[in-house]
């Protein structure tokens, strides 16, 4: 189970605004997550998104090895 909210789990109330796509949600879910654990002090946001930004960094630099690697 993926603790994600299913069609079933929402309100029945109708939809007003565009849907929204799967990548969406999870991303708002994440800000909202993020923003609850620096509000009780388990994280701070600013060094969290340092380190989010070297991992980027990290894996589209070793994806781009990769690919060069198959090219040679």
């Amino acid at each position: 189970m993926s603790g994600r909210a299913t069609k079933r789990d929402r309100p029945s109330a109708p939809v007003t605004g565009k849907e929204l796509t799967e990548i969406e949600e999870v991303s708002v879910m994440l800000d909202v997550l993020i923003d609850e654990l620096q509000r009780r002090g388990a994280i701070d946001k600013k060094e969290y998104s340092r380190l989010v930004a070297m991992r980027l960094h990290e894996i589209s630099k070793a994806r781009a090895f990769e690919e060069l690697d198959k090219e040679l």
